[in-house]
């Protein structure tokens, strides 16, 4: 038991450590100020520029920053879409693959794009090295390098400045930040054994004299971009799972470091925007704080095992749906972090979980603040300050304020479509599919473990994360993949693009409202009472509005395994 939670307590220790480090090159790369990569990256910039005919000069609305999101996004969905229809016919294509089903395609195109890569295909049978490389690969740089600029856009107009240009953010974002740092996440996956091959699958023989056809391919610098831009999507059916993935505990902790790291140093990031480090390292540490408490949780339920195995074997923990070579303690840490971070990549079967490992990824997926997704969760996490901030005001009978500028009812409508957003788009499809669970659903496993497959489905698409509790009909050829991939669809694409504008209408109405001077009567939230109150928000609004789902799914099912009924 000990070296597993001495595991944890290593790889958490890393991220504290990083984090002024990463959040202080973030604030230099988004303030515009001298880097120690701009002799290689500033002239990439220029030429970007010229070549879009960008005036890097120019600051946007926020408006004018939602549809050049939008517009971008959308053109670059249907370029994407036509080379996987198109990839039979395309290069690198060893094993001579046709093209998906268009339903496979569309809804990989808008995954993939929203940074959630949710696949509802086995990739090494369904997309060629050119799919996987030039159409995919592509997105996993536009997908978070977009979240990682609407979460900069928006710290800029919460503290009084103009909210930026979109395509000066998304490019700095990738040539300075996520390709630097894939390069180097790829040159270390590849020393702990990950391949990066053009090669096609290589034939083996096994000791029976069988014949075994063994997938390989570029996955090294794909596995880089997946894990540091919280992307998720798997290069083989296995994921992170997979031995060509993530060989060994050295591989697993620089995986489980890469995706914590950049939404763990943005919250930094904005101390250092707003001048105040301590509200940084306050607001860190609440989350920090949850993030533990959700890791301890799901540890020690793997660590105890399942009850019904533990009676008839005697003590020992869940290893159903793990690597060995990985481990319990590895597997759980690892579930938590990507759904924390909204990353969506897995090294076991959710699946497999106990109750309170599916309690405590369902949770991530429903407040989306512990750490969030890429520049987005950091955002969300300021909405829950908003109205921590008009909730405290109601309390005292004082106008609410936020750092000076006043709180007033357009802020209070975007604050509210953004929190109510995402229970609209989980709750309701998922009733929809459960009310006909023959001709949609196609689930698994009955009763409260069913539920909890349906639900995480939605949650996971809403909240832009990508992983699955599986066990539903949702690939091809089955006859439910035609909902599932057009339900999912409309709820990534919404689950990501109605937040953000709201949150960039809500940045450019603040940065437009003159600063009121500090008083003693000031409500100050960079204290430790504030924190307390910010944190109480988030957890009651998180469970209060899926507790009628949490109780029927995985608390439950844990009812029902300690009764052994």
């Amino acid at each position: 038991m000990l070296p597993g939670f001495f595991q944890i307590a290593l790889t958490l220790l890393l991220v504290v450590g990083i984090t002024p480090i990463l959040g202080t090159y973030l604030a230099q790369v988004f303030l515009a100020k001298k880097t120690f990569l701009d002799p290689i990256a500033t002239p990439v910039d220029r030429l970007i520029y010229r070549t879009g005919d960008i005036d890097p000069e120019e600051n946007m609305t926020g408006q004018q920053y939602a549809i050049a999101i939008l517009t971008t996004n959308s053109a670059i969905a249907v370029f994407v879409f036509l080379l996987l229809m198109l990839q039979q016919w395309l290069p690198l294509n060893p094993t001579k693959l046709g093209m998906p089903t268009w339903d496979t395609a569309l809804h990989t195109s808008i995954s993939f794009l929203v940074n959630a890569d949710l696949q509802h295909y086995t990739p090494e049978i369904t997309l060629s090295y050119f799919s996987q490389i030039a159409a995919l690969g592509f997105l996993m740089f536009i997908g978070p390098a977009t979240g990682l600029a609407v979460g900069i856009a928006f710290i800029r107009g919460v503290t009084g400045r103009n909210l930026g240009n979109f395509y000066v953010d998304l490019t700095r974002s990738i040539t300075r930040i996520l390709l630097p740092l894939a390069i180097v996440g790829g040159v270390l996956l590849m020393a702990t054994g990950v391949p990066e091959t053009l090669a096609g699958p290589a034939t083996a023989t096994t000791l029976e004299g069988a014949t075994q056809i063994i997938s390989r391919g570029p996955v090294a610098h794909f596995e880089a971009i997946k894990m540091l831009g919280e992307n998720g999507g798997a290069f083989f059916g296995g994921n992170s799972a997979h031995p060509f993935e993530n060989p060994n505990g050295a591989s697993n902790l620089w995986q489980i470091v890469s995706m914590l790291i950049i939404p763990a140093s943005v919250i930094y990031t904005y101390g250092l925007f707003l001048g105040n480090r301590k509200q940084a390292w306050l607001l860190y540490g609440m989350v920090f704080a949850i993030f533990v408490a959700l890791i301890v949780v799901t540890a020690v339920g793997e660590y105890q095992g399942n009850p019904l195995v533990n009676a008839a074997l005697g003590p020992q923990p869940n290893l159903e749906g793990k690597e060995v070579r990985l481990g319990w303690a590895g597997t759980a840490l690892f579930a938590i972090s990507t759904t924390a971070t909204m990353t969506g990549s897995a090294n076991g079967m959710f699946d497999s979980l106990m109750p309170a490992g599916g309690f405590c990824a369902l949770l991530n997926l429903f407040i989306q603040v512990i750490w969030g997704s890429m520049g987005t969760g950091t955002a969300l996490l300021f909405v829950y300050l908003f109205l921590a901030v008009f909730l405290s005001g109601l309390l005292v009978g004082r106008s609410p304020e936020f750092f000076g500028r006043k709180i007033e009812q357009w802020d209070i409508t975007l604050v509210s479509l953004i929190l109510l957003i995402h229970p609209v788009l989980i709750l309701i499809p998922a009733a929809i599919t459960l009310t006909f669970p023959d001709t949609f659903a196609g689930i698994s496993n009955p009763g409260f473990h069913g539920l909890t497959q349906v639900v995480y489905e939605y949650a996971s698409a809403a909240a832009g994360n990508g992983s699955g509790f599986e066990g539903l009909a949702d690939s091809q050829p089955a006859p439910t993949a035609l909902w599932w991939n057009l339900s999912t669809s409309f709820t990534l694409w919404a689950g990501r693009f109605i937040p953000i504008t709201a949150l960039l209408f809500l940045a450019d109405s603040m940065s437009r409202k003159q600063t009121a001077p500090e008083t003693p009567a000031t409500l100050r939230t960079d204290t430790l009472l504030f924190t307390g109150v910010t944190a109480a928000t988030i957890l009651i609004l998180g469970v209060l509005t899926f507790l009628p789902v949490l109780a029927l799914g995985p608390l439950a099912e844990a009812f029902q395994l300690a009764t052994g009924r």
